[in-house]
């Protein structure tokens, strides 16, 4: 158990120094100190709460089940990942649900896999699947439907991109930027009309770009 849990803060030093996130910032979004993330990394992590495991999970973007110590193949430790399955496809994580409408809060468990054409994974990228729940993109997304998301955070004007505001709330939209701030637009006016951002707003709040809309996948 001592090797075991050793890994586990291993894991968690080297996971957040990847994603060049400090202690504290750990230690505010998780609602503990920073001493007890120290003594995380150096392995005490016995009697973890489940409430912490789960947003060490999130901020981490690691499985729970990682953080527990628990191998199980099914599963990346990372978020998102993406298995090659054949020649031809690959699998990408669904990790949560994103509106298209009102926005709801970003959730990046897993909670399913997608299946998807091979020649996505050419360039490096990352992608991941999201729910969309909402019906202001329709008739191009409606709601219900899956899309593959690219990483990025960028998008030319007139493309459809995962949106993250004020850190937690996630949106699927066309977006069109200009020097005085950001446009999200949804394709259904009648229930959704264009939302503009400021420069300062995208700022302050803030207005990110977390991906790019590449494929939708309807469900029946």
């Amino acid at each position: 158990m001592a090797d075991s849990t050793k890994s586990v803060g291993k894991l968690i030093y080297d996971r957040r120094t990847e994603l060049g996130i400090t202690q504290k910032e750990v230690a505010d979004f998780v609602g503990v100190s920073e001493a007890t993330v120290s003594r995380w990394e150096s392995g005490h992590i016995d009697n973890m709460r489940r409430d912490r495991i789960a947003a060490l999970s999130k901020i981490l973007r690691l499985s729970p089940l990682a953080i527990m110590g628990i191998d199980d193949t099914d599963l990346s430790t990372r978020l998102p990942n993406m298995v090659s399955v054949d020649a031809r496809t690959f699998r990408v994580p669904i990790v949560g649900r994103v509106a298209a409408g009102r926005p709801i809060v970003a959730d990046e468990e897993i909670v399913g896999y997608e299946y998807i054409d091979n020649k996505y994974s050419k360039g490096g990228h990352e992608y991941f699947g999201l729910r969309i729940v909402g019906k202001s993109m329709e008739p191009t997304i409606m709601d219900g439907d899956i899309v593959i998301v690219r990483r990025q955070n960028y998008v030319e004007n007139g493309e459809i991109a995962i949106v993250l505001i004020d850190g937690e709330e996630a949106t699927a939209k066309e977006v069109k930027e200009s020097a005085d701030g950001i446009t999200l637009i949804g394709h259904n006016a009648a229930v959704y009309t264009p939302h503009f951002y400021s420069a300062q707003e995208v700022k302050n709040l803030p207005v990110q770009i977390i991906g790019r809309v590449v494929q939708s996948i309807r469900k029946f």
